[in-house]
Parts: structure tokens; C-alpha cells; sequence
């Protein structure tokens, strides 16, 4: 990693740890020499920059340092630089297994992906000491650079069912329902790893209290299926949601290079930014951007 990307990381972590602190945080912004980003609480704000150069990395504030924020702030910056990877011994309860997990389900723009990851022992250390663990603990550069690693040593032990704006919507018409789209996407990526896989357990993240299309089937019938909430305590289930969020952050960033800044969830400012992209682009764009079945969709259609 250059020190660029030292800095960037950094900056990252910060806004990031303060984000989860409830405080309010600018898009991050890259200068000449450094990276930078607002703070808020209140009426109170705080600019952090990162600096990157011949001379490493530096990390200045700037406000008012008598503040409660700033001294809040600059014990954030000290303290919680990088999210420490798991200490504890993670105990699984199965030598080897399938996890799944899916993103974007929330998300107006950018795709719905699922991801099927099969561990066994030797697996499941290599995901705990490359710092595995629930993708909502990880910043995006943190989720890009482990899904980078686990590609890189396990290229066949997952499966990635990334559905894109476009086919989402012809699916959603066919199933009516994102749970029993979300059903068929998970049995699909389960089915292509049981294909190349011997196991007897696969573990999902429960979405719905309807049981997997494929614990129906017949030439399944001797797999323990397991549906549970919170199943990213399991460092399968775990790496397969840090691949699904690696690929959605890819399908975002290919987009930003193509001249769209999309941003995720279903904000009043994602809706402000589909807004922008329909006066720009035209309606059709839009439907090959978002999931059209978001009340998002049709709050715009008056709005435009």
C-alpha cells in the first residue's frame, strides 16, 4: 500500500468510527496533498485532513480547540485510527460449511448481490487472521482489500450472484417480492457451490422466516440448512458478506468512471442525485441505475 492509500484508509477509519458515533460527516474530498473531510455536531465543526508525502503521513485538525467537539474529535483521531481486527479465538460450531450472505437490498441504485462462501478449518483460519468479520464493522477500503485477499487464496470457494438495476427489475415483475427474489438468488449461489462442494451444512443470514427454495429439494435432502438472524458471527457467513459488499462497491465505482456519482441507500440526496440524472439523462437512464419498485421512483416521477 502507498502512501496515498495509507492516507485515504486513514481518513476513511475516521469518518467512519465517527459516523458510528452519531456524528455528521461531509463526503470526503481528495487535494493536491491530502485528504479532508467536515465534522458535525450541533453548530460545532471540525475538518479533519490527512496528509500524505515524502514524509509519511500526518493527520491535522482544524476548528475551534477548545471545543467539546474538537477535543472529542482529536481523541477519536488518537484512539481508533484502524478498527482492530477480532482478538477473541472465533469458535465455529462446524468443520465446514457454506455461508451466504447478500448487499444492496437497501440500496435505490447499484445492484442486489449475493455471495456463497464455503469454508472448512484451514479456510476459516486464514478468513479469521486476515481480519474477517461483519462487512457493517469495515470501512469500504478495509472490505475491498480482504475480498482482494480471500480471491486471491480461495479463487473457487465462493459464489457471486450480482444482480444488476436491469435484471432486478425483470425480476422483481416475475417474484413480486424481493424475499422470494432474495430466496432464488441464495439457493442459485448454494446450488453452485454444492456442485463443487461435499459439505452438510450451509448457514444464510435470515432474511425471511420462509424456509430456502432449495432445503425443498429432494437432492438436497441431507443438508442441514440453517437460517439465523445475525449470521455474521460465522466467518463464512462473514467473508461472503465482505465479497457481496466488494462487489457492489466495484459495480459503484465502474459507474463513477463512466461519469455517474451514485450514492448508496435511499436518502433525500440519493433521491435528489436520480433526480438530477433524469433532467440530465432521461427517465431510461434512471431504470437501468435503480430498482425501480423503491417509493423513491415514484416520489421522482411527480417531482420531474
Amino acid at each position: 500500500m502507498n502512501i496515498e492509500q495509507q492516507a485515504k484508509e486513514k481518513i476513511e477509519t475516521i469518518v467512519f468510527s465517527a459516523t458510528k458515533k452519531n456524528y455528521q460527516c461531509s463526503n470526503i474530498e481528495k487535494k493536491q496533498y491530502n485528504f479532508e473531510a467536515t465534522i458535525t455536531k450541533e453548530k460545532q465543526k471540525i475538518k479533519v485532513l490527512v496528509y500524505f508525502g515524502k514524509k509519511g503521513v500526518r493527520t491535522v485538525l482544524q476548528g475551534n480547540t477548545d471545543s467539546k467537539l474538537y477535543k472529542e474529535i482529536q481523541l477519536l483521531v488518537s484512539d481508533n485510527f484502524f478498527l482492530p481486527f477480532r482478538e477473541e479465538e472465533v469458535k465455529e460450531f462446524y468443520s465446514d460449511y457454506i455461508g451466504t450472505d447478500e448487499t444492496g437490498k437497501g440500496d435505490y441504485f447499484g445492484p442486489l448481490v449475493i455471495c456463497g462462501m464455503y469454508v472448512d478449518p484451514k479456510t476459516q483460519v486464514f478468513l479469521q487472521n486476515i481480519g474477517v468479520r461483519d462487512s457493517k464493522e469495515l470501512t469500504d477500503m478495509q472490505i475491498n482489500k480482504i475480498a482482494k485477499q480471500i480471491r486471491k487464496e480461495y479463487p473457487d470457494n465462493f459464489d457471486i450472484i450480482l444482480i444488476s438495476p436491469q435484471k432486478y427489475n425483470k425480476l422483481y415483475e416475475k417474484f413480486q417480492n424481493v424475499n422470494k427474489l432474495l430466496d432464488w438468488a441464495h439457493s442459485k449461489s448454494i446450488e453452485n457451490l454444492l456442485e463443487k462442494f461435499d459439505c452438510k451444512t450451509v448457514i444464510t443470514d435470515q432474511f425471511s422466516k420462509v424456509k430456502l427454495t432449495i432445503s425443498s429439494n429432494t437432492n438436497f435432502s441431507k443438508i442441514n440448512f440453517i437460517q439465523t438472524p445475525k449470521a455474521e458471527r460465522f466467518i463464512g457467513v462473514a467473508a461472503a458478506s465482505i465479497l457481496a459488499r466488494a462487489a457492489m462497491n466495484n459495480w459503484f465505482d465502474r459507474k463513477e468512471k463512466e461519469g455517474y456519482n451514485l450514492l448508496k441507500g435511499a436518502s433525500s440526496k440519493v433521491k435528489e442525485r436520480a433526480i438530477e440524472i433524469v433532467k440530465r439523462y432521461g427517465k431510461d437512464k434512471l431504470e437501468s441505475l435503480v430498482k425501480l419498485h423503491f417509493k423513491t421512483t415514484g416520489q421522482i416521477i411527480k417531482e420531474v
